[in-house]
Formats: structure tokens, sequence, C-alpha cells
């Protein structure tokens, strides 16, 4: 399948391996990384319901850079496992869930009931992303193909927060996580399609 990524899916080989190996030199497990990073998220969510919106941002963005450590962790510390992995991305959704709930908290608790309703739109539209990822594995294709992926989602949901562009981002996010879906969608069948061909 052809790759169509904005951002990267790891940070550089060197950079993950050399802090792969400090943090699980500190008795850090990958799953105490992932379950960090959950609260940190949660906690972000609680904040922009409190309005603080400058620190929500920032709380969820570094937070979500956990995830890039906890599988460094694990490979350093030949300690992958398949149970990770899923615990890592389950934690990872309701990290960003949290947000946006939070986000769609903000918005209906303003009376902006229509950018609350985009907000759910951008829930579901980030579920069926990683959805279609989940499908697509389970009938033997990769697929991490995607125009918005997580990693887009996050920076795109911090900045929001941060420079206090959240109709704007809300509204980008709803459509842009809701056509990958469909663009990841269509590369299932595609692939499943060649899979019945040969």
């Amino acid at each position: 399948m052809s790759k169509l990524n904005l951002l990267p899916q790891r940070i550089p080989q060197g950079a993950a391996d050399a802090i792969g190996r400090t943090v699980g030199g500190l008795g850090i497990t990958p799953n105490m990384i992932s379950l960090l990073g959950l609260l940190g998220n949660a906690f972000a969510g609680w904040l922009v319901t409190r309005e603080a919106l400058i620190a929500a941002g920032i709380v969820f963005l570094v937070f979500s850079a956990l995830d890039f450590v906890d599988g460094a962790v694990a490979r350093a510390t030949n300690t992958a496992s398949d149970y990770g992995a899923v615990f890592d991305a389950v934690l990872d959704r309701w990290g960003e869930a949290l947000v946006l709930a939070g986000i769609a908290w903000y918005f209906g608790d303003r009376g902006e009931y229509v950018q609350a309703g985009v907000t759910y739109a951008a829930l579901f539209g980030s579920v069926a992303v990683s959805y279609m990822r989940a499908r697509a594995e389970v009938n033997g294709l990769q697929m991490r193909e995607g125009l918005f992926r997580r990693q887009e989602r996050v920076v795109l949901i911090g900045l929001g927060l941060i420079f206090n562009g959240l109709t704007v981002m809300i509204w980008a996010l709803a459509i842009l996580a809701n056509l990958t879906a469909l663009q990841r969608f269509w590369l299932i069948g595609r692939g499943l399609r060649e899979m019945d061909r040969h």
C-alpha cells in the first residue's frame, strides 16, 4: 500500500534506543509509561473543562509524547509483547477520548452546541481510524497509512488548545479524521480484493 503520512510513526531509531535504555534502566516498565500517559491525558481533559486551555494543551502534548517512549522502552528491554501493544493502544484511545470529551463539555457549557456536536463527530472519526487499522490487521493487512492518524490528531488538538483555536481545530479534526477513516476503509477493501486474487 502507498504511504501518505504527515508525521513519522516513530522517533529516529538512535534516539529511541537511547531513550529506551535510559528509561528502562530506571526500572520503569512500558505499561507504567502507558498508564502515566492516560492519567496525564485525563488531567488535560479535566483542565479543558476548567477552561485552562493553554495548560491543557501543554499537558496533552507532553503526556501524549510518552507514546513514543513506551515502545522504545519495550524494545530496549526486550519486554515487547502482544498484550503490551494492546494495552498501550487501548489507553492511547481512552486518553484521546477523554480530552475530546472535555472539549465537548467545554463547548456545551458555553452554549456552543454546534461545536459540541462537531466534537462528537471528531471523536467518532478518531475511533473509526483506529478501528479500521484493527480490522485490517485481523484480516492480515498492515495498516499504518492514513492522512490523519493519532500523531496528527494529537498535534492538532494540542495546538488548538494552546493557541485558542478550538472551533477551527474541532471542525478540521472532524473532517480530516472521518476522511482518514474512509481512506483506510478504501485501502482495506483494495487490499482484501488483492488477497482474494492470489
